[in-house]
């Protein structure tokens, strides 16, 4: 059973969620917060597998309470529920610690994907996208030492391998491990076996992280 806390200050919303969440025999709504304090509070509390995070809400936003819940290092994954297309701050999600994002348009069942996907440890948003997205949102990248210095000295890729350095970097350019496999000529599970290492050995969370990682390193350059 995947438990789920809503955050969102708009009480349709909530409602409405609450209703698709417990249609379904694996899911279970243990809370709603109608802002991020509250949601910083229940998360605490209630130790969900994910949070259904607005971003735009009332005293503490999406994005610091999204902060919080992820410093506090606990099991609880954030998936981040907004209008991208007037949001500017999705980008900002994602870096203080969302396992992906979904629009409030989609459809029924890709936020019940979504939920279920988080939940696993997996990344909600498709490589590609993930790639449009950083590359619309390249200006809260920080500036600084050229691509070559960030690369060789970041502390976070020293403990990769070059093949591990070489599938971050194609990670970061929204290879799926497919692509990657095929690409590279190597075994699927191969790659999945790459992945799992490069997470682990840069403290990325999900592959989304990882993909910001290899942005932030300058591995891959935006376009």
């Amino acid at each position: 059973m995947t438990t789920v806390l809503i955050a969102d200050d708009q009480p349709l919303q909530r409602f409405g969620s609450r209703m698709l969440l417990e249609s379904q025999d694996d899911m279970t709504v243990v809370g709603e917060a109608a802002n991020g304090s509250e949601a910083v509070r229940m998360a605490a509390e209630l130790h969900p597998d994910v949070v259904l995070m607005d971003i735009r809400m009332p005293g503490l936003d999406g994005i610091e309470a999204t902060r919080r819940i992820t410093a506090a290092g606990d099991r609880t994954r954030i998936l981040i529920v907004t209008t991208f297309d007037l949001d500017e701050y999705a980008y900002a999600g994602l870096r203080a610690g969302a396992s992906g994002f979904l629009v409030k348009d989609a459809q029924p069942e890709e936020l019940l994907a979504g939920i279920r996907a988080v939940a696993t440890g997996d990344a909600v948003v498709a490589p590609s996208l993930t790639r449009r997205l950083l590359d619309a949102y390249v200006h809260h990248l920080p500036t600084g030492p050229s691509s070559e210095v960030l690369s060789q000295d970041d502390p976070r890729l020293a403990s990769l391998t070059d093949r591990e350095r070489e599938i971050l970097t194609v990670i970061g350019k929204g290879w799926t491990n497919t692509e990657i496999a095929a690409r590279l000529h190597l075994a699927e599970s191969t790659v999945k076996t790459h992945v799992g290492r490069i997470l682990a050995k840069t403290g990325s969370r999900d592959r989304i992280q990882a993909v910001i990682l290899a942005y932030d390193t300058k591995l891959v350059e935006t376009s």
